[in-house]
């Protein structure tokens, strides 16, 4: 059975559906019971080894999350809210690289590289746990989680360019592929709408679907070449067609409908099974220090600057916590220390150890603790951009006046 490609695509679709059910009946996030389906598999079930096939899924839907988050980002509330997510993604990137770094290589001990890639890794934020806890919650049209999706974005940048400065090739690939990247952005927005206007968005082929998804192969394929990672220019790719998205709410529903069916259970599960209990249980001062560690530079640095853009303490702490978590990045910088031959095998395992616990801890207790309502999310927004002076449509309320402050600063 373990040998036949469809009863393993069986288990993995049943490990989904359970934790599906579970998410459900707990009220907790898909993606983080996902992750834990996948520990309770890879250290109780037996379930270690994964297919090229699953593998490709995986990468699929890291790639697939990563565009669909920076597709949800508004352009007119990015512009309004540049200055809370710009300050608060900076920040959420720098205090920790800098203070782990230090951390690792004069406490721990681990020479500079090494812990420069232990900064790395821990200073990431996971835009896909952020933005499936987005779409499962209702956030994802409020004002503050698109300000918390445009700070993942800042922060993730930070981390990629920081590893590409430090450790990246640079050849003629990356050229091309900085070149490509360059035109595509300019362009895609124009080609995507030439294609729903032409074709129309109602054809069974889905042609503006399969176009988006050849653009991110290609643009995955020039990236890897490069030696960069692949969900950076899905991001960016995304970031790009925000406002074709905003106008056609069908075709972001279908491949987000796409996404979270088939592509994101296999990454999510995937990540829990890197997670090894024994190993976890051998390096547990260490996980622990630097799990704590990663958690407190992020309430340092995000937190502050939270409440001196005028979230209430609950707002906060939520934006603070989901701003502590990490996945995607964090893994693929372990991974490229580990391939590169700059970390060993037991620093990978802590690292991607600290890394998928940070998946689970800080969003299981911003759910369970701090979870604001949409009604919150949403005054925060209009109080901002009132003391901003900036004003969009989100500010007008249902009778077309604009909503008093102090209801939204009572709703806060």
């Amino acid at each position: 059975m373990t040998q036949n490609v469809w009863f393993i695509a069986a288990i993995w679709m049943a490990l989904a559906l359970s934790a599906s059910l579970i998410s459900i009946w707990a009220g907790i996030s898909v993606a983080l019971v996902e992750i834990l389906v996948g520990v309770v598999a890879g250290n109780f079930l037996g379930i270690h080894a994964t297919t090229d096939w699953i593998n490709f899924l995986a990468l699929l839907g890291s790639g697939v999350l990563t565009f669909l988050a920076g597709a949800e980002i508004d352009p007119r509330s990015l512009k309004a809210n540049l200055r809370a997510s710009g300050l608060i993604g900076i920040l959420s990137f720098g205090v920790p690289f800098v203070i782990v770094w230090i951390f690792a290589q004069f406490v721990l001990g681990w020479p500079l590289q090494q812990a420069q890639i232990a900064g790395v890794a821990l200073s990431t934020t996971s835009v896909a746990v952020v933005y499936a806890v987005m779409i499962e919650g209702g956030y994802s049209d409020t004002a503050m989680g698109k300000t918390i999706l445009a700070a993942c974005f800042i922060t993730d940048f930070g981390t990629v360019l920081t590893l590409g400065v430090l450790f990246a090739n640079f050849n003629i690939w990356l050229v091309v592929f900085v070149v490509a990247m360059c035109v595509v952005l300019w362009f895609m927005p124009t080609w995507t709408q030439f294609i729903i206007v032409r074709l129309g968005a109602t054809r069974v082929s889905e042609p503006e679907v399969k176009f988006i998804f050849f653009v991110l192969f290609f643009l995955g394929g020039l990236a890897t070449t490069a030696k960069s990672e692949a969900v950076l220019p899905a991001y960016l790719v995304g970031l790009a067609l925000a406002g074709v998205f905003l106008r056609d709410k069908t075709l972001v529903n279908r491949m987000r409908s796409i996404a979270f069916a088939i592509f994101t259970p296999f990454y999510f599960i995937k990540a829990g099974l890197y997670v090894s209990l024994p190993a976890l249980w051998a390096g547990l001062g260490i996980i622990g220090a630097l799990l704590l560690l990663k958690m407190i530079t992020k309430l340092v640095g995000v937190f502050p600057l939270a409440r001196m853009h005028y979230m209430g303490k609950r707002e906060a702490s939520y934006t603070t916590l989901l701003m502590a978590t990490g996945l995607t990045f964090g893994t693929i910088s372990a991974l490229f220390g580990l391939q590169n031959k700059i970390i060993d095998q037991r620093q990978y395992t802590v690292l991607v150890s600290v890394v998928i616990l940070s998946a689970f801890v800080p969003t299981l207790i911003a759910q369970k603790f701090f979870q604001p309502s949409v009604e919150a999310m949403h005054a925060w927004g209009r109080v901002y951009r009132k003391r901003m002076r900036v004003l969009s449509v989100e500010d007008v309320g249902d009778n077309g006046n604009a909503k008093s402050e102090q209801g939204d600063q009572d709703a806060l």
